[in-house]
């Protein structure tokens, strides 16, 4: 029997849901059931690269020294506030003194500290060191301060620190760094965010129950009484329990968004984000070693295909990595296809390849990217994993694939660019935007389309809102609708 189904029927077993959507969800009261496509791969902020899990982390399971508004400005958060020294090469930040572990330890500077120290270790594989190559120390200044010293000038709040959710030295400091991915917290984690962990089911769910004792100043206790994310990664069992009550958010297909829109008690959201998907190409092996083959497959895929025909207008076409609402956003010249120019710089080769992707359904977006580099030559084999086993193959120090389509978490500061350049072999320069101009130049990546949010929601649930900077920054704050909670 697979996995999700089985899971589900015990879920709603527990919750004592029923088929029909409308008397379901309303048994289930202040807890709500949020999919995901596959597990969080890590609850550790350290060592994951999952979008949701870092979304987990950062809104309900911990809290970040600052945190972004919906416009894209960083607030205080864990830090009441900053200053910086008149050269821009000294941060200092105020930490609030009423945030506490649960386990009842307050949090100090000592935690962000070692966070940090933590974060810039090679031993502890944080997928964004690189973005804090730039700071030279940390010290403290007694529980509540915390020093940040750059080699050159910084000019604006560093993204890295929106995004790295701190973690409780008192918990994982006696782990060497380079077992950090053996530490028991991963398994049963305290944090000090809005709400506190309950149990983890591997493959099935996490249970988050609202902290009763999260500060006012921060947004007080959630509204929610439990917030449990359930994995589901088959989308049409995701999108039956959607419409059958058994869960409250789920991500659809854009194919699906019209019949969800005919229920009632259901709507779609659609948002923007930084996720930009490509053919992310490894440049050690071949055929990809060749920047003509790189260019011929760049001109035999056809992205307006791809966001019409596979996405339904869910998306942008992408002339690169960054979405253009961002104000760093290097344009390319966007190409049609050109299959005549991808065949005369393959000029007779027939280079083949294997394709890899997550999932196990039908792979459509893939067989379109198939069919296309197949008019031109390519002979391309699709391989499904699952994604723990695409992460290590694609991400991994061996980086042992030729050839994977994906999407690419994105952060404002744009520090997600420069781990493409370990994943594809090409050395990429630290500024952002000349990085983009070398993505460009030497196709490492074949940018497809600039992705949108999708979700079906339960209108019990108000207070919602999604954008840029994903599904769960508002999460503290959702509500469930009088008259739907019991």
């Amino acid at each position: 029997m697979p996995r999700a189904p089985l899971f589900l029927l015990v879920a709603v077993a527990s919750l004592s849901a029923c088929r029909e959507s409308t008397v379901g969800a309303a048994r289930r009261g202040r807890t709500v059931l949020f999919a995901s496509g596959a597990d969080l791969q890590s609850i550790n902020p350290l060592l994951t690269v999952h979008p949701l899990a870092r979304q987990v982390q950062r809104y309900v399971l911990l809290t970040t020294l600052a945190r972004y508004d919906s416009a894209l400005v960083p607030q205080p958060y864990l830090a009441r506030r900053w200053r910086w020294s008149n050269d821009r090469r000294t941060l200092t930040l105020l930490l609030r003194p009423d945030v506490h572990w649960h386990d009842g330890r307050r949090t100090t500077a000592h935690d962000v500290a070692w966070t940090i120290e933590a974060a810039r270790d090679p031993a502890t594989g944080y997928p964004r060191q690189s973005d804090l190559a730039a700071l030279t120390s940390v010290t403290t200044g007694g529980d509540s301060g915390v020093v940040l010293r750059f080699g050159a000038p910084i000019a604006a709040f560093p993204d890295v620190l929106t995004d790295l959710a701190i973690l409780p030295a008192h918990l994982l400091e006696s782990v060497p760094r380079a077992r950090l991915r053996e530490a028991a917290w991963n398994q049963t984690p305290v944090g000090n965010g809005p709400f506190r962990f309950v149990s983890h089911e591997p493959n099935r769910r996490w249970v988050f129950a609202a902290n009763a004792d999260f500060p006012a100043a921060l947004g007080g206790p959630p509204a929610l009484e439990r917030l449990i994310v359930v994995v589901v990664d088959e989308p049409m069992i995701k999108l039956s329990a959607l419409v059958a009550g058994e869960l409250d958010f789920a991500g659809i297909n854009p194919a699906h968004a019209t019949f969800v829109r005919r229920h009632s008690v259901l709507t779609v959201t659609d948002y923007p984000l930084i996720l930009p998907y490509g053919l992310v190409l490894n440049t050690r092996r071949e055929p990809f070693n060749d920047l003509t083959v790189r260019q011929a497959a760049s001109l035999a895929i056809d992205r307006r295909e791809i966001v019409d025909g596979y996405l339904f207008g869910f998306a942008a076409v992408a002339d690169g990595p960054v979405p253009p609402e961002l104000p760093r956003a290097v344009s390319a010249p966007m190409l049609p296809p050109l299959p005549d120019s991808a065949r005369r710089l393959l000029a007779g080769r027939r280079p083949r390849f294997e394709l890899l992707t997550v999932g196990s359904g039908e792979a459509a977006l893939e067989q379109m990217i198939q069919a296309r580099l197949a008019t031109v030559g390519f002979a391309v084999t699709i391989r499904q994993l699952e994604l723990s086993a695409f992460l290590d193959r694609v991400y991994g120090a061996r980086h042992e694939f030729t050839a994977a389509v994906m999407g690419i978490p994105g952060d404002p500061g744009l520090g997600f660019l420069q781990p493409l350049g370990d994943i594809t072999g090409v050395a990429l320069p630290p500024d952002p935007v000349a990085a983009q101009r070398v993505l460009a130049e030497r196709v490492p990546v074949v940018w497809l389309y600039h992705a949108r949010g999708v979700q079906g929601v339960n209108r019990r649930v108000r207070g919602v809102r999604m954008d840029m900077r994903g599904e769960l920054p508002t999460v503290a704050s959702w509500h469930v609708a009088a008259g739907a909670t019991h």
